[in-house]
């Protein structure tokens, strides 16, 4: 059974070298060896991070001429982004309602008290 594309997106952005490599991405097409400069590991580890990541939906890989482009696709971010959102709703409305649970308290807490208590 082929994993959803969201579970795909969340396994990919799992690592942190991916989520660098997205990052350094962000800014335009960069080459593979642009793409390795600042990680300590070997071309192929960097091109195994990178398959991940084109399976994912995460990247695309282009030709011209020797050059071999790749280049950020957010698309499968804004999925994540649209998950992550519902969730966002969900406490922000959690929050507004203990907001107005605890001003509910502070209220009650000036009034004062009841009895007839005479002052002398």
């Amino acid at each position: 059974m082929a994993p959803d594309r969201l579970s795909s997106t969340f396994a990919a952005l799992a690592d942190p070298t991916r989520r660098a490599i997205l990052a350094r991405l962000a800014s335009g097409e960069k080459s593979v060896n642009d793409l390795a400069e600042p990680f300590e590991m070997s071309l192929p580890a960097v091109s195994k991070h990178l398959k991940v990541l084109e399976t994912a939906g995460l990247i695309s890989r282009g030709r011209d001429a020797q050059w071999r482009p790749c280049r950020l696709e957010a698309a499968p971010l804004k999925d994540i982004s649209n998950w992550v959102e519902r969730y966002r709703k969900f406490w922000e409305e959690s929050f507004d309602r203990l907001d107005a649970y605890l001003r509910e308290i502070q209220a009650k807490e000036k009034k004062p008290r009841g009895g007839s208590r005479k002052k002398k």
